[in-house]
């Protein structure tokens, strides 16, 4: 299970990761779009922070009861009381980034909503709101600045509790 902000590498770190333990990713903001028909800006803008948040709770809790591979959760998703409690369940990874190389990663992209207007003072804003929240979840910290996806994910690997599945 890998959780963090904005650019933190969760879906490139989670691939790495997928084809390290031969599994397969779920990215819920991927299956969301999916399942949406649109990206997920489009969702935010036509249907709603509400909406979407809606669908992101039901993506994440079906991954979290079925999917047997390693799951990237959306950076707010974690925000949910229900998805907060089913997380305690599971080896919960925090990829953890500097606000520069997590602006860096993200830029200007206009494709994430909640960073419209002015993306570094947003982006930080964010980090600074869901920082207490990553932390609290994790059953490890690994920090992805300045790090290469493959030593990123040696680290998780290492930390996987034995017999126990990667989520």
């Amino acid at each position: 299970m890998l959780i963090g902000s904005p650019g933190s590498g969760k879906s490139t770190v989670g691939e790495a990761l997928a084809r390290r333990l031969d599994t397969d990713l779920l990215c819920t903001d991927t299956e969301i779009e999916k399942r949406a028909g649109k990206p997920i800006s489009d969702i935010f803008i036509q249907d709603g922070e509400e909406h979407f948040r809606a669908l992101e709770r039901e993506v994440v809790a079906e991954g979290l009861r079925a999917w047997e591979g390693v799951i990237a959760l959306g950076g707010g998703s974690v925000l949910d009381g229900d998805t907060r409690e089913e997380l305690a369940d599971h080896h919960v990874v925090y990829l953890q980034v500097e606000f520069a190389e997590a602006a860096k990663r993200v830029g200007m992209d206009v494709a994430r909503p909640l960073l419209a207007g002015n993306p570094r003072t947003q982006l930080r804003k964010l980090l600074n709101e869901r920082l207490p929240v990553y932390e609290g979840l994790a059953s490890v910290t690994v920090p992805t600045t300045e790090y290469h996806p493959e030593e990123i994910v040696d680290t998780i690997v290492g930390s996987l509790p034995t017999g126990k599945a990667a989520k």
